[in-house]
This record gives structure tokens, sequence and C-alpha cells, in this order.
């Protein structure tokens, strides 16, 4: 009788994830089994211990050859059922290889990069943010797909919320900024892009290679325009920005820098940030918060002042 084969399941990510709910705790209860199923049908062999984020499990692994690659299991939702397709059409280009899927799961097997070498630990912000900006700039150079989300769809639905949710901030100040930043979606709306964006871009979604010296993961595929792809960067390493004591001067040389890398109209930039600021505090608000994140509203008035 052959012996099933299984993984283990950190504690600490059996009980975060499982937090969310009970299909979050279901899925829990089959990955033990669901690893044991993909390491055999794979052909893989476990080479370390599993690591894990807010909503995914990676098993480094080596294959049948000898390659190191890493085993990745996330459940499926909405904000992830698009990743497979979009690292397809990247095909490696500036962002980790996919290797095999299994749609069904959302199990991936992808290209093992160096999980301790994340960008966040080159010092100087100016170089890790050039850095980020020409990857961005690669990835979204790629004409989207027709079967991942848009933005055409998730602005339309931003706006109809707007007046419901400004009542439940505390601050005039911020439901004046929230419907400047719903006013400048309205004007941009029809005009949401068709590029490949990866829509969380940020210093530790990206990882020393091999293959290349930097490589992106953990992309949320979507269809628009790259100007919605900036505010992660802009509000990386925040406590580096209030350290300079000229936060907007801060702010503005970043969005600088990302817009003339990857050459963008700055004004329709700026607008696409508000949106990125609006989907932002739509969701906290969904979440019972009466304020807007500070870094957010720092930066949402600084492209204003600028105009």
């Amino acid at each position: 009788m052959t012996k099933s084969i299984s993984i283990d399941v950190p504690d600490v990510f059996a009980a975060s994830y499982g937090a969310h709910g009970a299909e979050a705790r279901a899925w829990i209860a089959e990955l033990p089994r669901l690893g044991g199923e993909f390491l055999d049908r794979w052909g893989l062999r476990p080479d370390g211990r599993p690591a894990y984020g807010m909503a995914s499990l990676v098993l480094p692994v080596l294959r049948s050859d000898g390659t190191p690659a890493v085993l990745k299991f996330q459940q499926v939702r909405e904000e992830t059922a698009g990743t497979a397709t979009g690292l397809r059409v990247w095909n490696g280009n500036g962002i980790v290889r996919l290797l095999d899927h299994d749609e069904s799961s959302g199990t991936q097997l992808l290209e093992r990069l160096d999980a301790a070498r994340p960008l966040s630990t080159i010092s100087d912000d100016t170089t890790a943010l050039q850095i980020l900006a020409e990857l961005m700039a690669r990835l979204t150079s790629v004409p989207a797909p027709r079967d991942v989300r848009r933005l055409a769809d998730i602005a339309a639905a931003m706006l109809d919320q707007v007046e419901g949710a400004v009542p439940a901030l505390r601050d005039p100040a911020e439901q004046r900024l929230l419907r400047t930043c719903a006013a400048a979606v309205a004007e941009l709306v029809g005009e949401p892009g068709d590029r490949l964006l990866h829509w969380d871009l940020h210093y530790d979604n990206v990882l020393a290679g091999e293959r290349e010296p930097w490589l992106a993961i953990d992309p949320e595929p979507l269809a628009g325009d790259p100007g919605f792809e900036l505010l992660p960067a802009l509000d990386n390493r925040w406590d580096e920005v209030e350290a300079t004591g000229d936060v907007p001067g801060a702010v503005l040389r970043r969005f600088d820098l990302l817009t003339e890398v990857l050459g963008l109209d700055r004004r329709r930039a700026t607008g696409w940030t508000f949106g990125r600021v609006l989907q932002n505090a739509l969701w906290d608000i969904e979440d019972g918060k009466a304020a807007l994140e500070p870094a957010q509203v720092a930066i949402a008035t600084a492209l204003l002042r600028r105009g």
C-alpha cells in the first residue's frame, strides 16, 4: 500500500488565515492533502520549511531534474483568479516564471527566487525605486489579455459607492478629499487603459533572482492604465519619507521618478493615483474605519498642491 504524502502547515499561518471564516478554515484543513497531491503529481521533493504570507503558503521543492522551485498554495478568490493568466502572458519578463499550474485549486509551481533578499533590503531608496520603476515599465508595456479583471469595471463600481461611503469619515476635510479623488476618477473612467498591471508592486514583492537580478512576485493582474499602479511604490517605507522632514517633496520625487521611467503623462497619472487612494479608502470604510490612512492623505495632498 502506497503511503500518502502530506505537507506540514505552520500553526501561525493556519490560525491567522483561518480567522477569515469557515471557507478559509476548510481550505487550511485541505492543505496537507493538497500539498501531498501536487508533490506526487509533479514529481517534486520538499527542500526546506514552508514559508507564508498573509494569504498563501510557499513550499521550497526540487523538481525531478534537481532544479529548485517553489510550490505556492493560495485559495482561489476573485483577486487571485487571473494570476496564472498574467504570469503566462509576462512569461518571466521582469517577473517570476510560472512552471506549472492547476486551475481548479490555484496551485502554482514557480521558479525559486531568494526570499531572504527582497528589494527592501537595498538601503538607498532612490536606487530601490529606480529598480522598481524599471520593472514596472516592463510589466506595463504588455497588453492585457481579455480574461483578467478590468479597471473600467472597478472604477465604475467605486464611483457608485462614493456617496454612501463619504458620511462614514469623521473629518470633513477627508470627506472633501474623497470626493476630489472620485471626481478625478470620473474624468478618467472613459479611458481606463489596456496595459497588464501587477496591482501590488512594492519593494517586498520584488525578490533577487539568478536569471535576473530582480524579479516581481505575487501579481494580481488587472487591465488598465499604468497610473493606477503607482501608489504602492509611493508609500513604500513610509517612515523614510517622514524622516526626510519634507513629506510633500519626498512624495513628488518618488512620483516624478516613477512617471519619468514609465513615460506617463503626469496629470493622468495623478488622476489614477487619486483613484487608488479612493479604492483603499473605500476598502477601509467597508472594514469599519472612520479615518483615512495618513500616508494616503499625505500623498494625495502633495499631488493636489502641485496641481
